[in-house]
């Protein structure tokens, strides 16, 4: 989710601070104090506290002022706070735990997806294995990582389980900032795309145990990957 014009920025700003630490649980901060430091209007103050508030990050209390909120409140599966939770000093931890929670829904989500895909996802899910084959060989990585958010997408709602589906987002923030923080490979590696090819030709046969085989190899391996990187 992006947020646009004035409050976009002036989330920029809070987000990372407040996900950081800079701005340490228990901080008020004052609207017009942010008014008159960011020289915007209490309508683009409001507007990014709301959603701020949204995310259970903040609360806003008449007389005292907004109050940054612990972190065991806020909304972890929200794709801002984990995009602002990556770019800072708890990067290792949020990408560890994003990854454990990868290895418990998605191969349970892939046996699912065996079992009620629809000929639409099996056809998309065909097709995107392709794609991924096609710009990993291009090293292509833009491209590639478009289509993996995708693929991934396509799993959790095929699966017919609308709580997977829900962590669409979740898992495209996780797998836009290994990208952005140079956490893959240059060049995807061929295995690991062949197991893409692999979870959709298990799904599109109707196999569930190869579904879920194939998709836990990928996101252990992801994990153990990023284990080894983080700490070289």
């Amino acid at each position: 989710m992006e947020i646009q014009g004035l409050p976009g920025r002036l989330l920029a700003h809070l987000g990372p601070a407040i996900a950081s630490g800079e701005l340490p649980a228990g901080t008020v901060l004052r609207a017009e104090e942010l008014e008159a430091q960011h020289g915007v209007s209490r309508t683009v103050v409001r507007e990014a506290v709301r959603i701020l508030e949204s995310m259970r990050m903040v609360e806003p209390r008449r007389r005292v002022g907004i109050t940054v909120r612990p972190r065991g409140d806020w909304d972890v599966f929200d794709p801002l706070v984990i995009r602002w939770r990556l770019a800072g000093a708890g990067r290792s931890e949020q990408l560890r735990s994003l990854g454990s929670l990868r290895v418990a829904v998605e191969p349970a989500a892939a046996a699912l997806a065996a079992r009620h895909a629809s000929d639409d996802d099996r056809r998309e899910l065909g097709a995107l294995a392709v794609e991924l084959t096609v710009t990993a060989r291009a090293a292509d990585l833009e491209s590639f990582l478009a289509h993996d958010i995708a693929f991934h997408a396509a799993v959790l709602r095929a699966s017919g389980n609308e709580m997977f589906a829900h962590l669409k987002d979740t898992v495209g923030a996780v797998l836009t900032g290994r990208t952005e923080h140079h956490l893959m490979p240059h060049r995807p590696r061929d295995y690991a795309v062949q197991l893409h090819r692999e979870v959709a030709e298990a799904i599109c046969a109707g196999d569930p145990e190869l579904a879920e085989r194939a998709m836990r190899t990928i996101v252990v391996g992801a994990l153990e990957e990023l284990d080894a990187t983080l700490t070289d």
